[in-house]
């Protein structure tokens, strides 16, 4: 498992891939990593249920939309974090940024999310508001052991590769957050393995052709 030194001189030389924000909405998370004596934890929320919150229920970095008040993405990624678990990232060291993504070309073509990786002292206390059902720190460590990596099925239709954080079924990282884990792993130099099998590879071309077509 690298050092935070080890990711902090590797994010230094890290060239994210910047997309442009100014036609779309654009949300921003934050991957919160806490330096403990027993290695480096990473801080994930498990998403409140809301039927109209299309990632209701999926665990996450804390994170949201870019409001108008918000200076940049990074600005708005420290906000809710303060806001979703009570944690203020203003004293915090900046690590680095991980590759922008886009938001899903079939339910939001027109999304451009940010991640932004910081180093606190500790595992701090965490206070969850109301867009949060869960938050806790899991050992960095964890998401490269292959016991944990599971694949997550949604709709009972397609399987994703996920990684186990806590309870079965329940703290599965997964979609969104988990792309995120991959740009980070690779970036640090211990990569995910590939888990993505032909049925998602598929998938992910056709949204690739359609998000084209929508360009």
């Amino acid at each position: 498992m690298p050092s935070l030194e080890r990711v902090r001189t590797a994010l230094t030389s890290h060239d994210p891939v910047v997309l442009p924000v100014d036609e779309v909405r654009h949300a921003a998370v934050a991957m919160v990593l806490a330096e403990t004596a027993e290695g480096p934890e990473v801080l994930f929320i498990e998403r409140a249920r809301h039927p109209r919150d299309p990632w209701s229920g999926h665990m996450a970095f804390p994170g949201g939309r870019v409001d108008p008040g918000d200076s940049d993405g990074r600005a708005a990624a420290e906000r809710e974090v303060e806001e979703e678990v009570g944690v203020s990232l203003a004293g915090a060291e900046l690590l680095g940024r991980l590759h922008d993504k886009r938001g899903n070309p079939v339910t939001h073509p027109a999304l451009v999310i940010s991640a932004f990786v910081y180093r606190v002292e500790g595992a701090l206390p965490l206070r969850i508001n109301h867009e949060v059902n869960d938050a806790f720190w899991f050992p960095l460590s964890g998401l490269l052991d292959p016991v944990r990596h599971v694949q997550y099925t949604t709709g009972g239709e397609l399987e994703f590769p996920g990684i186990l954080v806590g309870e079965p079924d329940r703290h599965v990282v997964w979609g969104l957050t988990y792309s995120f884990l991959e740009s980070f792993f690779h970036a640090v130099g211990h990569p995910l393995p590939d888990r993505w099998n032909d049925d998602m590879r598929r998938y992910a071309r056709e949204l690739e052709r359609d998000q084209r077509g929508r360009d």
